[in-house]
């Protein structure tokens, strides 16, 4: 590392940090004059929204603006040296592009790393309190996906049919629970009027996943094992044990940005075990937690390549043209991710195609300018 490149990070770090403060700035303004309507028709206390909401909500708004930072950053600091031209200067004395890029690039797999540990650790943390927040003052709607009617897989050849669940006090209500042999042949059947999570009940084995947590009330036991009649039975309570969570029952919109790394892979894989329909979102924003960060690295590439070369109109157009790309990549992350979550792309291929895509387009830009 030499004093240029010491010089160049000092520039990126200070730039960074000043670029995202303006935006947080920005939009906690843009969403508070959006928002004050519904905060105080809901009756949300003001010193709440200032002193719990809004500072949970920063790491997340942190999340989504680090790339455009860096990338602005890097556009004004390249930019600054080619119109000087300092680049020009560095270009005769026989210092490359590529060697310039050496701090850009320090720079970026630095922050690549850290917003992998900061999105995938912290910011879920700090989710679980706004984004709760959110839905009791700002949502005009229930964020759950399903209520009524739903099957889960309990186990190989045992499954759970809710009739209604509601997720404020954990109860399902019209519950069958249906035991079938290899042929396919029905075993026994258990119908009860309620079914109530109980979580001082539960046993937490991650290689079993047995939750002993769900008590039936009003139970019809059918053994249909002794012949083509069943032998039924009457019983007031059952405690069984369900390899299903209550979160299985009441899904929402948001739930895998509440869990950090370890949590959304168990959680994607169980709904998996279990059937759970609608599988597209949570999974393509479990390996969003992976792909997003990459937006760091590629995009302070791009940046450099843009920047790297002198403009009639000086940085004004350096960062116009940073933003249009910039722009464009949303816009692809944004058009990619509904066919994701409709199933017509794999939810892999949906978090890390529009990446893949700006990545090849950084290295054409990178190898072609001078």
């Amino acid at each position: 590392m030499t004093t240029f490149d010491w010089h160049i990070l000092k520039r990126l770090t200070l730039g960074y940090v000043l670029m995202v403060g303006l935006l947080i700035l920005f939009f906690i303004v843009l969403h508070y004059v959006e928002s004050i309507d519904d905060f105080l028709d809901r009756g949300a206390e003001m010193k709440a929204v200032f002193t719990v909401y809004y500072p949970n909500y920063i790491p997340d708004i942190v999340r989504q603006i680090s790339p455009l930072a860096l990338f602005l950053t890097a556009i004004y600091v390249t930019a600054k040296l080619s119109q000087t031209l300092q680049l020009s200067a560095l270009n005769a004395g026989g210092v490359s592009l590529m060697r310039l890029m050496r701090p850009y690039a320090l720079a970026g797999l630095l922050l690549t790393g850290f917003m992998f540990w900061f999105n995938g650790w912290i910011v879920p943390h700090t989710n679980q309190v706004y984004l709760t927040f959110e839905d009791q003052y700002l949502k005009k709607s229930s964020s759950q996906l399903d209520r009524s009617e739903l099957h889960r897989q309990n186990a190989p050849r045992s499954f759970v049919t809710v009739g209604y669940y509601n997720d404020n006090n954990d109860t399902a209500t019209r519950v069958s629970l249906q035991t079938f042999s290899e042929d396919n042949e029905l075993m026994s059947r258990y119908d009860a009027e309620q079914m109530r999570w109980n979580d001082s009940l539960r046993i937490w084995q991650l290689e079993k996943v047995v939750y002993r947590a769900w008590p039936l009330e009003a139970v019809e036991d059918r053994d249909f094992s002794q012949g083509s009649w069943p032998v039924v039975r009457e019983i007031a309570q059952l405690d069984t044990a369900l390899n299903v969570l209550p979160s299985f029952f009441a899904r929402t919109e948001n739930d895998v940005d509440k869990m950090n790394i370890p949590e959304a892979a168990f959680h994607v894989e169980q709904l998996r075990l279990v059937g759970a329909s609608d599988m597209g979102k949570p999974t393509v924003d479990y390996y969003k937690k992976f792909s997003y960060p990459l937006a760091n690295l590629i995009l302070v590439f791009i940046g450099v390549a843009l920047a790297s070369k002198r403009r009639r109109g000086g940085q004004t157009v350096q960062i116009g043209l940073g933003l249009a790309v910039a722009f464009v990549y949303l816009a692809l992350m944004l058009l990619t991710e509904p066919f994701g979550y409709a199933g017509t792309l794999s939810p892999l291929l949906t978090a890390v195609l529009p990446h893949a895509v700006f990545a090849v387009f950084a290295l054409l830009l990178v190898f072609r300018s001078r």
